[in-house]
């Protein structure tokens, strides 16, 4: 399969993107875990990076619903693709330096929809798809893993209210394993696939696969492998926000928020929306502080964190467009472009390295002594 230099460049520059959504979204699957002692952070990193790569094999629907769903594959090309996914990192970066848990997948939905609307006109965009596939879930997936984990948090400490506290920490503790690896497992199948379906709307684009085709083996691999090493490197930062900063949190309630959020972001990838992985574990995090007694939900952080998903989409959108305008203007143009990202890129860096946040952090202020069933 011969492939362009322009084609190249974008498959290269969608892994980047899939490696930022790695470490931008570990939190989602250990953040809890973390938070409770479960795992060790450098043991939870490791085998939620072993579970998204396993993850990306499971399914393929969210990867078709990308590539034939959100933008028409005729109108686009790669150019516009490239300029969308610079949206979707530049949004990804910001938001990791300064510890927000804003979702990666509307990051690349809002970059590519910006892109293809500048380049190509709106036509390009299917927006009945963006709503039935994107909006809809975006509004009832958090709220849907948050009334599971309410209920499910409350229910918990009824039924262990007489139980010996060491008993049930232990308990939960080993549970808190196996739920943080379910929902590894469905970070995988549900946010791999997002750039195997960004790279296969490429090959389409370019005429390297035919129209409606699912993801080659080769793209699942690549996918997978990049947002597996991205999560192995661990977003520390966004993990602090969603381990402590939401809402104390003890075995069962992290037992509670992660299986919600597994069993919501599991059906969502058979069914093929592309929901947002960040939404359903903070929901289910708030669900299962609101679920048990006297718990304590900052809703300060949460509203820092709905206005940051509400930005997410429309700021990725306007720097795609931007990025589209100046790409579609020549070689001269993409060239630029991508320089503009690699220096914005090496400029987040360079600041986050003035106030690092590494496993240590995440750990080093864990209360201890709290009655687990208080």
């Amino acid at each position: 399969m011969d492939f362009s230099l322009i084609v190249l460049v974008v498959i290269v520059a969608a892994l980047a993107f899939d490696f930022t959504n790695g470490f931008h979204d570990t939190a989602n699957a250990m953040a809890t875990s973390i938070a409770t002692g479960a795992l060790k952070p450098r043991v939870a990193v490791a085998v939620s990076a072993v579970l998204n790569l396993v993850g990306a094999f499971l399914s393929v629907e969210v990867a078709k619903t990308i590539s034939g769903g959100i933008v028409d594959d005729t109108k686009v090309t790669p150019v516009i693709i490239f300029a969308g996914l610079v949206g979707a990192i530049v949004w990804n970066l910001v938001t990791w330096l300064i510890g927000l848990p804003s979702s990666s997948s509307h990051a690349l939905f809002g970059g590519l929809i910006g892109a293809a609307w500048i380049a190509s006109g709106s036509d390009a965009v299917h927006f009945g798809k963006v709503v039935e596939k994107v909006l809809i879930p975006a509004l009832a997936s958090p709220v849907v893993a948050g009334i599971v984990a309410t209920l499910g948090t409350f229910l918990v400490y009824r039924i262990t209210a007489r139980a010996k506290q060491d008993t049930v920490g232990r308990t939960f503790k080993a549970g808190q394993i196996a739920s943080a690896s379910l929902v590894s497992l469905a970070h995988g199948t549900n946010d791999a696939q997002k750039t195997m379906g960004v790279i296969t709307l490429t090959l389409i684009a370019s005429g390297s696969l035919a129209p409606n085709s699912g993801p080659p083996l080769w793209v699942i691999l690549t996918a997978g492998t990049a947002i597996a090493l991205g999560t192995y490197l661990g977003g520390w930062r966004i993990i602090q926000t969603m381990g402590k900063k939401l809402t104390e949190i003890q075995t069962p309630q992290g037992f509670a928020a992660e299986t919600s959020a597994a069993a919501v972001i599991l059906t969502s990838a058979h069914l093929g929306f592309a929901l947002s992985t960040t939404h359903v574990c903070s929901g289910g995090i708030i669900g299962s502080g609101l679920g048990r007694k006297l718990a304590e939900v900052r809703w300060g952080v949460a509203g820092k964190m709905v206005l940051a998903w509400a930005l997410t989409l429309p700021a990725a959108a306007i720097v795609g467009a931007v990025a589209a305008e100046v790409s579609t203007l020549g070689s001269w143009g993409t060239v630029l472009v991508g320089l503009a990202g690699v220096v914005v890129a090496l400029g987040i860096y360079l600041a986050s390295k003035r106030n690092p946040v590494g496993a240590h952090s995440v750990t080093e202020s864990e209360p201890a002594g709290r009655p687990v069933n208080a």
